[in-house]
């Protein structure tokens, strides 16, 4: 399929300075084929993504399965609805928690039900928090890893400071059941190992480092390419030597898909004829940045002719819901109509703006967070903080 295209592409615009794009098996065979005398290059942030898969996709899709299988989430999530209640009396205790967090110590007693509704509160939405990754996605990003840990933190939090309180009854046993799982243990301590590897290449490759938030809009930093070759060598020295590595068939995996691509990673720089003379042009290290060129094309597209697709996945659906059918009832129209001629008529009845108030109140009802709580969550230090709190 891509050698065709790909011959249509050099009919029409000739030979390019250069390639970039990823390891697809197609994509190789294709530009060997068409493109054999044109500088070919990898994207480096593919090349890192392909590897991170590779290096612990085993591992993560076990946390993801079990964490599933235990139903974690949702249980959390009925927690964090009772806790809400036991706390709605109290419309300042965000702001008392905010304070006792700064100051240490709370005005009043730590073990109160309110103040440990209050933290427990707090806690899991701290454990749901997603501030934490980059925005490159899997395996860049590994939020099931990150739930995980936090779990085992929370854990540690109720089993060491509130394990005999009420209020907490129907949260310990479920954490106690992660804990406790050896299937999860054993997958998160492996993988673990490997993300620090894994974060060893990605700064050694200059590109999706930790902390960057740039996503698909990372072109690298800039570094000159002699200088990220280097930095490779001495990753790949690093893990050759280390016994406890490179004997495990998953590193030498990796081993060998670096070797297998160095040449397309560290190439020279280019030099091509101009108008003014020669110049020498360094080919982009990601091919992310055409990836962003069709991503905004396609935003530009879908404002001119809509979703389409969309619009009919939609109709269809709406017309198999019980609400329309319905409609075909008599007695459920008239009920529906109170009164008007058409559902048009009865529409125009209703205040739209009763409605926006009561779908904010919702809102605010069920899943949403004050900024005020958002803040303490992304504490770094909040579980340490809490525990120092709770055992004053």
């Amino acid at each position: 399929m891509l050698i065709p295209f790909f011959r249509q592409i050099r009919e029409q615009y000739g030979d390019p300075i250069a390639l970039v794009h990823d390891m697809g098996r197609g994509i190789l065979c294709a530009v060997k084929a068409v493109f054999k005398d044109v500088p070919d290059f990898i994207c480096h942030f593919h090349f890192l993504r392909d590897i991170g898969k590779d290096l612990f996709e085993k591992e993560y899709a076990t946390i993801r399965n079990r964490l599933k299988k235990h139903k974690i989430r949702p249980l959390l999530r009925q927690r964090v609805k009772a806790f809400e209640k036991i706390i709605s009396d109290d419309p300042q205790a965000v702001y008392k928690l905010t304070a006792g967090i700064s100051s240490g110590q709370l005005d009043e007693p730590s073990s109160s039900d309110e103040i440990i509704a209050m933290v427990a509160y707090t806690m899991i939405h701290w454990t749901f928090d997603t501030s934490e990754v980059d925005g490159y996605g899997f395996p860049f990003d590994c939020p099931h890893l990150i739930f995980y840990q936090r779990l085992r933190v929370l854990h540690d939090l109720v089993n060491t400071q509130l394990v005999s309180n009420n209020v907490l009854s129907g949260l310990w046993r479920p954490l106690t059941k992660i804990v406790e799982d050896q299937q999860l243990k054993k997958a998160s301590l492996q993988m673990e190992k490997k993300v620090k590897v894994f974060k060893k290449l990605r700064m050694a490759l200059s590109i999706a480092v930790p902390k960057n938030n740039k996503g698909l809009n990372d072109d690298g930093l800039e570094a000159d390419i002699r200088s990220i070759e280097e930095e490779v060598k001495i990753f790949r020295r690093e893990i050759t030597s280390d016994k406890e590595f490179y004997r495990k068939d998953d590193y030498k995996k990796m081993i060998k898909q670096i070797d297998k691509y160095w040449d397309k990673l560290f190439a020279d720089a280019i030099t091509v004829n101009a108008p003014s003379g020669q110049i020498t042009i360094q080919p982009q290290r990601t091919n992310n940045i055409l990836e962003r060129f069709f991503r905004d094309f396609k935003r530009g597209s879908r404002k001119k002719s809509g979703t389409i697709s969309l619009n009919k996945t939609l109709k269809s659906m709406l017309a198999d819901t019980p609400l329309v059918k319905n409609l075909d009832n008599p007695e459920y129209l008239e009920i529906i109509l109170d009164g008007s001629n058409t559902l048009e008529d009865r529409f125009e009845k209703i205040d739209s703006r009763m409605v926006i108030e009561r779908l904010k109140a919702e809102q605010k009802k069920y899943g949403k967070i004050s900024p005020e709580m958002k803040k303490i969550i992304r504490r770094p230090d909040l579980p340490k903080r809490l525990a120092l709190l709770l055992a004053v």
